[in-house]
């Protein structure tokens, strides 16, 4: 598969202010010794440092820093590295703060900053004049010609590489140069900054740098001046962020020299939301120049699971094992209470639109129906005459006492009336009258199983046209890839309120309830059933306990959700999801995780027709299969191509 990981550098080196030789060799020091990543980018003004003051006034500083970029620029040579550095640049009449973009052991091109500060601590016009109206020049030093402007972009054609460069104030403005420069076709955009540190400025620079990453679908690299500026009046952090796509997958504040803020960013998912995400649009009509550079991936450029997934681990790249739930603490039970918000709200207002208040509900004693009780619950907040009828329909042989009980306990604490309904004899009599035996026949026996799932929906279904209410649905996001429903069983309803939820985060929203509601009697039935194996429970029981256990037969929902989140989120191929499974799951072997990437892919082809007529249901996360919403597959495509991917690059 094509590689499309590109490690990338924020370097904050030892320096010294004015002494443009010691900081000129830290940088090449820095260069050689990171010579693995496609980009490295430095501070502002770093082969000068940013605090010379009217030492900015003087020729042997200006003259010296002008020549140290070609000896810097060397180190780069037959490599595929592209370093930034800064330094002040003389331009007819006046200096820039400019960035110098240096591969190829060549001087590639000078950017300079468009948003000179003079306020407050920043006194930058004294010394430095805008880029902002310089488009199209180019500056002769050492006798070459070189590209000069804010029109500029640094290409690498055979990784897909794109980068803009702005420099510190720039991102702090409204029409920030990385806007303008993202929509002309830009993935990655370096910073080079020089901002001081004050109490709470940490925050809301991070802010600043992860909303830009999102709103312009790009990595973004963000190196600031260190420690070692001078400290006459400001202190400096060093403060280091690599973000992408919104999210902030590096960072480091107040660190040792030399430090280095390495990483791994993902083109091919960059790539992916800007072409998903149709509302971005491309600037045709810019008139950016695109000079090339070399920005090489980490690692080969073709890779087969291995070796991806020995990049991944290499770089230490941050990834979930669960990207459905968020790392524990105060978020994670934050965005569980914020979800439930989300469903009961939906939930109210089908409610509020039918004219309808009167709720049905089929309560297993699993996860699933829990938190659909939970949401119809918290509706009844909403809207206080909503009347919650739960049953509870229990096969002889099959419902264990264990889930039995922890049904009737769940439906006293939280239904308006509560009944069980026995379905043994009515299974009995319709299998009769197929022709099919009684009992369970074994394994694959899914007439058995189904008449089971069928006569449940059936009954709540008569039951809501005798009560004139809703049947509310139960079954999960994961159980709609795989198809692991009853078509016209648990995969009807009237409302499907967990229809967008994952099953590995249906269990935190439960046990996070728990731990809120304020009810010890309602908390401990609600972690029971998070503590009870995943089973539908339609098949005879073990001595009365639980036999048929959903995760042997279909694969652990865990590594099943993985999959699917990559698949639907960031359009990964599977073999590239396997990969990322092998490094996020370093307990399997690449042949389990294969087999389970197989499993998944044949079972989320050949499902699709359950989910062409899926009932109404809110969509809560990214991350959703409505057929009239984000998901929308023909029931006949194959999976043979997507199975094809795994074969070959194993």
């Amino acid at each position: 598969m094509k590689n499309n990981l590109i490690a990338v550098s924020a370097v904050v080196p030892p320096l010294r202010v004015a002494d443009v030789k010691y900081n000129t060799e830290e940088i090449i020091s820095a260069i050689k010794a990171h010579a693995d990543s496609g980009i490295i980018l430095f501070p502002e003004l770093s082969t000068t440092g940013y605090t010379c003051g009217d030492l900015f006034e003087s020729d042997l500083l200006l003259e010296a820093a002008e020549k140290s970029v070609f000896t810097i620029a060397k180190a780069t040579e037959n490599t595929g590295v592209t370093a930034v550095v800064g330094l002040p640049l003389r331009f007819r009449n006046s200096l820039y703060n400019c960035g110098a973009i240096l591969s190829e052991g060549k001087v590639k091109a000078f950017i300079p900053k468009t948003f000179i500060p003079n306020y407050a601590e920043f006194y930058e016009c004294r010394w430095f004049a805008s880029g902002k109206d310089i488009k199209g020049e180019s500056i002769t030093l050492r006798g070459e010609e070189l590209p000069f402007g804010v029109d500029i972009l640094a290409e690498d054609s055979d990784t897909g590489a794109v980068m803009g460069t702005e420099i510190c104030e720039d991102l702090w403005l409204p029409d920030k140069p990385s806007t303008h420069a993202a929509l002309a076709g830009a993935n990655i955009i370096v910073n080079l900054s020089a901002s001081d540190e004050l109490i709470g400025k940490q925050e809301y620079r991070s802010q600043l740098v992860r909303q830009q990453s999102g709103a312009c679908y790009c990595a973004y690299i963000y190196a600031s001046s260190g420690t070692q500026e001078s400290s006459t009046d400001l202190v400096f952090s060093g403060h280091s962020i690599i973000a992408q796509n919104g999210s902030i997958i590096s960072e480091s504040i107040f660190p040792d020299y030399p430090h280095v803020e390495k990483t791994l960013v993902d083109l091919g998912l960059i790539m992916h939301d800007r072409r998903k995400e149709n509302t971005f649009e491309n600037d045709t009509t810019s008139s950016y120049r695109r000079v090339k550079v070399s920005i090489q991936t980490a690692g080969t450029k073709e890779a087969g699971i291995p070796e991806l997934t020995a990049i991944l681990k290499k770089y230490a790249y941050p990834m979930a094992r669960n990207p459905f739930v968020l790392a524990e603490g105060v978020a994670r039970e934050a965005r569980c209470r914020r979800i439930l918000q989300i469903q009961a709200n939906g939930l109210a207002t089908r409610v509020r639109s039918a004219g309808i208040k009167t709720l049905l509900i089929g309560i297993s004693g699993g996860l699933d129906s829990t938190l659909a009780l939970l949401v119809c619950a918290e509706a009844r907040k909403i809207i206080p005459d909503i009347h919650i009828i739960a049953y509870t329909m229990p096969n002889e042989g099959n419902t264990t006492e264990h889930t039995l009980n922890n049904a009737w306990s769940l439906m006293k604490l939280l239904a308006d009336e509560s009944q069980e309904i026995p379905i043994g004899e009515s299974v009995k009599l319709h299998l009769s009258q197929l022709g099919h035996a009684e009992g369970y026949q074994g394994e694959e026996d899914v007439t058995y199983e189904n008449a089971q799932a069928r006569m449940r929906t059936y009954l709540l279904m008569d039951a809501a046209n005798m009560r004139q209410g809703l049947v509310i649905g139960t079954g999960d996001l994961s159980e709609l890839a795989l198809g692991w429903c009853t078509y016209n069983g648990d995969h009807m309803s009237m409302y499907a309120v967990n229809a967008s939820v994952p099953k590995t985060l249906v269990k935190y929203i439960c046990s996070s309830y728990a731990m809120i509601c304020g009810n010890d009697e309602l908390k401990k039935v609600l972690l029971s059933i998070c503590d009870t194996p995943i089973t539908p429970e339609l098949t005879p029981n073990a001595d009365g306990k639980i036999a048929q256990m959903t995760e042997k037969k279909i694969g652990k929902y865990d590594l099943n959700d993985f999959f699917l989140f990559y698949t639907l989120r960031y359009g990964f191929e599977p073999s590239r999801s396997a990969a990322y499974a092998l490094y996020a799951y370093p307990e399997l072997t690449e042949k389990e995780v294969i087999e389970a990437a197989k499993n998944f892919f044949k079972r989320f082809f050949s499902q699709q027709f359950k989910r062409s007529c899926l009932p109404d249901g809110p969509k809560v996360g990214s991350v959703t299969l409505s057929p009239r919403g984000d998901w929308r597959m023909p029931s006949d495509a194959k999976a043979s191509l997507w199975l094809q991917d795994l074969e070959s690059a194993s």
